[in-house]
């Protein structure tokens, strides 16, 4: 029986030292500046959803103030909080609640900044999640790209462990990832783009992320940059990946991604 057990990023517990410098960091660099209203030349505000056991800040430290470097809005929320990990440890409820929220901080997003559509850019679990926003949720009529890197959206085995997970882990609603596949990940409207690595031990296999649908992008990242080790949790901190990013944010615009030999396999 195909493993169902869905893990993500536990970002917090790999990066807790860099907590307090990307919590104070985050306003002064305009990342969660509600007063900021998007260029022109990106009018589409970047929502950005962390995995399993991450929040607001700790997924985000490198990418966040690459992509308000870049000239977007940029905006972060912790989704899923529970009683077990408080506004520190995010993504422990119910991914069908999650959506909910998720759709709630798009349409603060919107309202505030006065855009049309957002773009999400999600990391692990905050690749599932927001497929089933855009899917079920009413997402699609509000976003214009997604874009997920440590993507999920097959479920994985935890590279064997899947039992041991089921024993200690209890994540509600697994049964959405059987929603998610029906009929397919994709929808009308919103671009997608996938960015998977083949040395992610957490999402396995790997092809987990891989949509393989019409209008959906894959990427690998050994397949474009042959020197990118780079594992699950440390795809929060890749440039490649960020430079995989801002293309698939912009595609006539960003700069061609270029490969930079990058080794971090955790």
């Amino acid at each position: 029986m195909r493993a169902r057990i869905f893990t993500a990023l536990v970002a917090a517990l790999t990066f807790t030292i860099a907590v307090p410098a990307a919590a104070s960091a985050a306003p002064s660099s305009g990342w969660n500046d509600w007063s900021r209203v998007p260029s022109a030349n990106h009018p589409e505000p970047v929502v950005l959803v962390h995995g399993l056991g991450g929040n607001a800040t700790t997924n985000w430290f490198h990418h966040a103030p690459k992509l308000k470097d870049a000239g977007y809005c940029v905006y972060s929320l912790t989704y899923g909080a529970t009683v077990l990990g408080g506004q520190l440890f995010g993504g422990l409820a119910s991914m069908r609640k999650s959506a909910v929220e998720l759709g709630a901080f798009v349409d603060r997003v919107r309202a505030s900044t006065g855009a049309d559509k957002v773009d999400i850019v999600g990391h692990s679990e905050g690749t599932t999640m927001p497929a089933y926003y855009l899917k079920s949720g009413g997402g699609a009529e509000k976003v214009k790209h997604f874009v997920g890197f440590g993507s999920n959206f097959k479920g994985t085995s935890l590279n064997g462990l899947s039992g041991l997970a089921k024993a200690v882990l209890s994540l509600p609603g697994i049964d959405l990832l059987d929603d998610l596949a029906r009929d397919g990940v994709t929808v009308p409207g919103p671009t997608y783009t996938s960015i998977v690595s083949r040395h992610d031990r957490v999402v396995t296999p790997y092809t987990s992320g891989v949509l393989d649908e019409p209008g959906a992008t894959d990427i690998v990242l050994q397949d474009w940059c042959g020197s990118d080790v780079s594992g699950h949790l440390s795809q929060a901190i890749d440039p490649n990946v960020t430079s995989l990013i801002l293309k698939a944010l912009d595609p006539e615009n960003a700069p061609a991604p270029k490969c930079v030999p990058f080794f971090a396999p955790l």
